[in-house]
């Protein structure tokens, strides 16, 4: 079965789907003596993904010299709290020890987690891993291979050859170069499978291949070509996992994407090569386009970074579903700059069959380039010499696999960072520890790596240097010193004095410094009845300052270090953004290691609690969509209004506010980035967000834009015209994912039966049209496709316009929806520094001229 990327990502976090190990009757068989743990756990649990994983202590040969531990905070990207939230610590060498079928190939895959645990920090960990007598790691160190790739989580995988003993022993061992060292591990699985693995041609040597079935692999790629990720449960029953390959194209040459027509079928040419691929690999593909001028003068080319020094297998995925005749489409392959099969003709190989998967394997050996580092290209170019009826080249997928040295070795070192990336964690730990906190280093980078991306270090670099300059110079006001900083809470930019804290990103005097002694009489001492509300962050107070101002006040919990880098950017964003459509930030405390924040009262709560699973009154129709306009108003602003593009990165219907006037403010700015610049089409960083709302490209590729943002919206408009969750894993399968579910009915031309029912009979029919293609151009898959948050907003002013004037011209309502656009636009200057004021003298305008709407 085919799932789209939106139920992908709900089947990251809710568990809807049975353990594909034993769906079918060749999966069980495969997997007669397979094991999946959950180290350090108690019980048997289950993952998002419906798998089973088991307590590892009873494969422990010696369980005494290990110990174990629960991670201290979750990071957003994590697909799952099982295996990563639990660890088990080795403070020497022990092993793992396994009865196994000497008849089977094996995966091993080890899952690791590098963040901060009881006692225990991934900083502190250097190990090697032994497969009986084969080396799968070296001074492996998790949390600089997190670093280096910017992942929160690392998963190794391994295939491992018939052990004829029927035993395999994993060995774990701290190593002795590094004082103190432990090992650790957050999940392993050992799955049988088939023998997949053939004899492969030698690259440059044709007379040549590899006895590839009696090698142990590494797998370093897995990339479904053309199509998008594939998780472990749409795998074909061998539960690996396969990844969209555009991050890996060189150049602009990015081909073209396509997908079989439905009423082509794949059909495999034996039961054993089921096994190989997954239909979703062979049903996507990647061409070069269909000008032959343009095709003949490039190639279609991935570039892999590698372990120098080792050979390397490349197996290629085809499937021919377009043509139907051999020599259409003839192509050559080339690695690394050498000829590795002239005149590819995939028609060839299937005997004229569409739809017939096939695959190529190839092995080639990859020296050191002279800097200790390793490239692996793979290229495709049109075969002129044959003179084919197109000049095209297509390829399904590609997979990268290691393979073991004549040592029995498959380590390789650890990955460097970069060097922007090594400077901005030595600044962040010289700024953050004094002399006396030396010991406490280790235990806060470990915390940090979860929530460290790229571009993030770049950012902590360039308000570093920021900072310097403005402490030996004259501060010029015009630079950012707002940008988002994320490290330790022990900053040095916070100074204590007797009375309260200081912060260095408040300088300019538009946060409030409040004491610890003022917070606590305003919230009665943090007295449980004034509690309103819960989040990652903390628990939410209502409070009184000034002997009457009532004010929301957050305080991040005390004995979790989740929250620091909400709390900084929170306070670097909305110390010097004013909009009426923003929260407003008041002032700030962080004193005795307390981190709070203080926002103007929001009296009627989030949007959320007055839509659905609520005894709230239901909101009416213009009220709804007021309210949509208001918080796009915001979203746009802080898109185009501010000095810089700021990304919220967490828009949803609880992050949406409501003021006694039922203004829409957007609200906690914790995960917000400022955006690319000029020069740049997006910012790299690892997936964080809500699940129901996550971008699939953002999700996919890793590459943040503000139409990410869009496309959350668009899920928070669909939530308020049907009433209900984004995510409702107690509905039928096709009806979990809201975004699916709507985008489903809109096609079938039935968005009139799932509007929901309080509003059903209010809702002209000209407005609801518009405002369901305005969220249906909000979720589509590609953010290219998706409008600017401008003209979301913009569709949004002529819904309501077609609503206030349902038997009025369009062109009257295009006309004031325009208008009030306008307005909106050319208040962005006044906002940033002032809230608006009332000016009613134009009713045809909605909020943003006419407050008394709202």
């Amino acid at each position: 079965m085919i799932f789209n990327t939106h139920i992908l990502f709900f089947l990251f976090s809710f568990s809807f789907v049975s353990n594909i190990l034993h769906s079918s009757s060749k999966t069980s068989k495969s997997n007669s003596d397979s094991f999946v743990l959950a180290c350090g756990g108690s019980s048997d649990a289950t993952d998002a993904n419906g798998r089973n994983w088991a307590p590892d202590s009873k494969f422990l040969a010696s369980p005494s010299n290990s110990m174990t531990a629960s991670a201290q905070s979750q990071d957003p990207s994590l697909p799952s709290s099982i295996p990563y939230m639990t660890a088990r610590i080795f403070t020497s060498s022990a092993t793992y020890k396994f009865s196994l079928s000497s008849k089977n190939r094996h995966w091993v895959r080890l899952h690791f987690y590098p963040s901060s645990y009881t006692d225990f920090s991934a900083a502190e960990s250097y190990f090697s891993l032994t497969a009986n007598e084969f080396i799968l790691l070296r001074n492996f160190s998790a949390l600089i291979t997190a670093q280096a790739l910017t992942q929160a989580y690392i998963i190794k995988e391994f295939s491992l050859t018939p052990i004829q003993s029927g035993s395999l022993n994993l060995t774990f061992t701290p190593s002795s170069t590094h004082k103190g060292s432990l090992a650790f591990v957050n999940g392993i699985e050992v799955i049988s499978m088939p023998e997949i693995f053939q004899q492969a041609t030698m690259v440059g040597f044709s007379d040549q291949s590899l006895e590839t079935e009696y090698s142990v692999f590494q797998t370093m790629f897995r990339l479904n070509v053309g199509g998008q990720f594939i998780p472990e449960a749409n795998d074909s029953g061998l539960t690996r996992t396969w990844y969209d390959d555009s991050p890996y194209l060189f150049g602009a040459a990015f081909g073209v994407s396509s997908e079989a027509d439905k009423n082509v079928s794949i059909k495999y040419p034996s039961r054993e090569a089921e096994y190989i691929a997954p239909v979703d690999v062979y049903k996507t593909a990647r061409t070069m386009g269909p000008n032959p001028k343009i095709n003949v003068n490039f190639n279609l080319t991935w570039v892999f970074q590698i372990d120098a020094n080792f050979t390397y297998l490349v197996r290629l995925h085809f499937c021919e579903y377009q043509l139907s005749k051999a020599n259409q489409r003839v192509f050559d392959i080339f690695i690394n700059n050498q000829t590795a099969q002239q005149s590819a003709d995939v028609m060839a190989w299937a005997d004229s069959k569409k739809g017939v998967p096939v695959y190529k394997d190839f092995v080639m050996y990859v020296k050191d380039d002279g800097n200790g580092d390793g490239e692996l290209w793979v290229a495709l170019h049109p075969s002129v010499s044959m003179k084919p009826e197109y000049y095209d080249a297509i390829l399904n997928g590609l997979e990268v696999f290691k393979v073991n040295d004549t040592r029995g070795n498959l380590a390789g070192p650890n990955p460097k960072p970069s060097w922007l990336q090594q400077k901005a964690i030595s600044d962040q730990q010289s700024r953050s520890f004094g002399p006396s906190q030396s010991n406490k280093r280790a235990r806060v980078i470990g915390g940090v790596v979860g929530g460290l991306g790229s571009f993030v270090l770049i950012v902590g670099v360039l308000v570093f240097l920021n900072r310097r300059k403005c402490k030996t110079g004259t501060r010029n006001t015009n630079t950012a010193s707002w940008l988002p900083l994320y490290g330790s809470s022990r900053s040095s930019g916070t100074t204590k004095s007797s009375g309260s804290s200081r912060f260095s990103t408040l300088d300019g005097g538009f946060c409030r410094h409040f004491s610890l002694g003022e917070i606590k009489s305003a919230t009665k001492n943090f007295d449980e009845s004034q509690v309103i509300g819960v989040g990652g962050f903390g628990k939410v107070y209502e409070g009184v300052v000034d002997g009457g101002t009532k004010v929301a006040i957050k305080r991040s919990n005390p004995s979790s270090e989740q929250g620091v880098h909400e709390f900084q950017t929170e306070i670097d964003l909305l110390s010097k953004l004013r909009h009426r459509h923003l929260v407003s930030l008041i002032g700030a405390c962080k004193e005795n290691d307390e981190m709070i924040l203080v926002y103007d009262y929001m009296a009627n709560g989030t949007l959320r609690e007055h839509l659905y699973k609520t005894n709230k009154p239901p909101l009416s129709w213009k009220q709804r969509l007021e309210i949509c306009i208001g918080a796009a108003r915001g979203i746009h602003y802080l898109h185009t209004g501010a000095k810089y593009t700021i990304i919220h990165r967490d828009v949803k219907t609880t992050n949406i506010l409501l003021d006694e006037k039922w203004v829409a403010k957007v609200s906690d700015f914790g995960l917000s980035k400022t955006g690319p610049t000029l020069n740049q089409t997006h910012v790299s960083t690892v997936v964080k967000g809500s699940f129901g709302y996550l971008d699939p490209e953002y999700f996919r590729r890793q590459q943040l834009t503000d139409k990410s943002d869009v496309y959350s919206f668009g899920v928070v408009l669909f939530e308020v015209l049907c009433g209900r969750a984004a995510l409702n894993p107690s509905l039928s399968k096709e009806q979990v994912s809201l975004a699916d579910w709507a985008r489903n009915n809109f096609r079938k031309g039935t968005m009139d039966s799932i509007i929901d029912q309080h509003i059903k009979g209010e809702i002209s029919l000209e407005c609801s049209k518009k405002f369901s293609e305005t969220a249906m151009k909000c979720l589509s898959d590609q953010g290219i496709d998706r409008p600017s948050m401008g003209a979301v907003l913009w569709n949004l002013e002529f819904a309501l316009q077609l609503q206030d004037n349902p038997d009025g011209p369009n062109v009257m309502a295009e006309q004031k929806a325009n208008d009030a656009f306008v307005v909106h636009t050319t208040l962005f200057n006044i906002e940033e520094e002032a809230e608006e004021t009332d000016d009613s003298s134009n009713v045809i305008f909605s909020q943003i001229v006419n407050p008394q709407g709202r």
